[in-house]
């Protein structure tokens, strides 16, 4: 089957995001106006829940800030009344996301669908229509920083590139969903765009990156600082000219050490489940939310909001490009810092600072002497899908000591601790771990971060320690 893909609204949309770049912040402004009245027209219309939610008298012209905050639990368990497609029911795109030999492939010929994480607690699945792809192809495409601007004036369609995604590879995730996706739409991309896992052994990982050569590699901060470790050690033997992140916090010294271990230009992006790509890095290096699409708004612990440049506690997102399931004033959890003052940049687009996951790598005993790395994205991969348990707090306590912390108690919590122990023991053993103990803490709450989502996985001595006793 063929891929979600319209041509007409992706020259559309992309026709108008440039525009919208060379415009000016109250042209921003008047498109976010304008999709919100669409948006909030399709959801009184044809979603009985946001029929529900709605104060009575809300039509298409009123003011966000009235309207009521939601949240991924409360829209999960209504699915079916949420989405304004009644074919779509959540029973049956569950067993669509559990099957891994559909990934990309559209859902009644005509959507897009993916899974999230159970970061927040709570896991999620999300529609896309062709509407919704053609605005993230846009902005994916147009709105990246260019550190070379000359590079590709031989090669416009990038065939020479060899792109390298390493990341989770076994669930329909919007990652390798959208990876997938590319390379239907695109079949010489089949031979110069690769999907790597990073639930291999590192070794593998290595050995099998330095036979693809990757020009671009595209991953999250935490498995780009593995790999720089690994060039360091001179393992990796690999020179790709861009480094593109995102889905995890990039701090500075990461950055650097990154940038100067594996060589290429680093370019970081904010995206999530809930928007797939909501902001890039301009050549200045600052961080700009496509704002033209997208409506972040920061609040306090009781949703109200706070002042420009004033850290919150979390954001509340509204998507301005999906009314098949509408996002309106979502608690997002993440913590985003929205900034008044203009980039030197010259886009109208606002600045943004992103704290999102930080969860620490492990650094384990090896079976045969030294230490194994332990990525937290693989370690809660791992427990999601091969434990199928959502909401944990793994803390380790030395080279060989782990503790799993649960908030379920009694016969389920025992259950689901047995099914975390194996399926931990098992990854540690393919990853050349020597045997690893799992201690147990049932029935207590998993601490969070500032940004709302839980710390989940936390290094003996890692920045996140002294949350366990809270």
């Amino acid at each position: 089957m063929s891929p979600v893909f319209d041509l007409l609204r992706l020259s559309s949309v992309s026709m108008d995001v440039i525009a919208a770049q060379r415009g000016t912040a109250q042209g921003i402004a008047q498109r976010q106006q304008v999709r919100l009245s669409q948006l909030l027209s399709a959801a009184l219309r044809d979603s009985r829940l946001y029929q529900e939610l709605m104060p009575q008298g809300t039509d298409a012209r009123t003011p966000l800030d009235q309207l009521p905050v939601v949240t991924r639990g409360q829209l999960m368990e209504r699915f079916d009344d949420w989405v304004t497609d009644p074919r779509l029911k959540l029973d049956a795109l569950r067993a669509f996301t559990a099957d891994p030999d559909r990934i990309a492939d559209p859902w009644l010929g005509r959507y897009m669908v993916w899974e999230s994480s159970g970061t927040t607690g709570q896991p999620g699945i999300f529609v896309q229509d062709a509407q919704a792809m053609a605005v993230y192809d846009a902005l994916e495409a147009l709105r990246r920083s260019a550190p070379r601007p000359l590079a590709h004036w031989m090669d416009p369609l990038h065939l020479s590139e060899r792109h390298a995604f390493v990341g989770v590879t076994g669930g329909h995730f919007a990652s390798h969903v959208s990876l997938r996706r590319l390379r239907s739409l695109n079949p010489w991309l089949a031979a110069t765009t690769r999907s790597f896992s990073i639930q291999e052994p590192t070794a593998e990982l290595v050995r099998s990156l330095n036979e693809f050569a990757p020009t671009i590699l595209i991953t999250y901060p935490t498995v780009a600082a593995l790999l720089a470790q690994e060039a360091e050690s001179g393992r990796l033997r690999i020179a790709p000219r861009e480094i593109w992140t995102g889905g995890e916090t990039l701090g500075a010294g990461v950055r650097a050490y990154i940038e100067q271990r594996l060589g290429g230009v680093l370019r970081n992006s904010y995206g999530a489940s809930e928007f797939l790509a909501m902001g890039w890095e301009c050549a200045h290096g600052q961080m700009h939310l496509n704002a033209d699409w997208v409506i972040l708004e920061p609040v306090d612990e009781r949703h109200r909001p706070v002042p420009p440049g004033e850290p919150p506690c979390a954001v509340l997102l509204t998507n301005l490009a999906n009314t098949v399931q509408p996002l309106i004033r979502y608690e997002l959890g993440d913590h985003v810092t929205v900034h008044a003052e203009p980039c030197s940049c010259g886009l109208p687009l606002p600045v943004i600072t992103v704290c999102g996951r930080q969860d620490d790598p492990l650094r384990m005993a090896g079976r045969e002497g030294g230490t194994v790395t332990l990525l937290p994205l693989a370690l809660t991969t791992v427990l999601e899908d091969d434990a199928g348990v959502f909401d944990f707090h793994l803390r380790q306590i030395d080279g060989r000591t782990l503790v799993l912390r649960l908030p379920l108690e009694g016969e389920a919590g025992q259950e689901a601790m047995a099914r975390c122990r194996r399926a931990l023991k098992a990854f540690a053993a393919v990853q050349g771990l020597a045997p690893i103990r799992v201690r147990a803490e049932l029935g207590q709450p998993v601490p969070r971060g500032r940004s709302g989502k839980a710390c989940r996985i936390v290094a003996c001595g890692g920045s996140h320690q002294g949350m366990e006793d809270t």
